[in-house]
């Protein structure tokens, strides 16, 4: 089984940048697909941005496009979200997953694809 535990979750003024990273341990596989989803209060979780097997491709929400980038690390098992130019509305709960196995290695922001989520990070943008 697969454990995914996210880190570098914050506070930030809008226009700040954070990091988030996305450990993945026990059951790993090359031929994972991840994502980074986010859920505030009263809202449904949202998929933010995905990359596919090979890292050659990814996507995102047109919410963050030019501002987010999803990348990842085979040899170190990791996922990051650099995150830059954060506005308030970016405030949530962010979550990792891990679509195992992603079929066609293709990325998707449908959250129903994923079967491992970590616990999630809290990112707080202030005005």
């Amino acid at each position: 089984r697969m454990q995914l535990v996210e880190s570098g979750g914050g506070s930030v003024q809008a226009g700040g940048s954070l990091r988030l990273s996305c450990a993945a341990s026990g059951y790993t596989s090359s031929t994972n697909c991840m994502g980074w989803f986010r859920q505030a209060p009263g809202k449904e979780r949202e998929g933010v941005a995905a990359i596919s097997t090979s890292g050659e491709n990814s996507i995102y929400a047109d919410s963050v496009k030019g501002r987010f980038t999803i990348s990842q690390d085979n040899a170190k098992n990791t996922a990051y979200l650099q995150m830059n130019s954060l506005k308030p509305e970016d405030t949530g709960m962010y979550y990792c997953a891990a679509d195992v196995p992603c079929f066609g290695g293709i990325a998707t922001l449908d959250r129903e694809e994923y079967n491992y989520w970590g616990q999630g990070t809290q990112v707080t943008v202030s005005s």
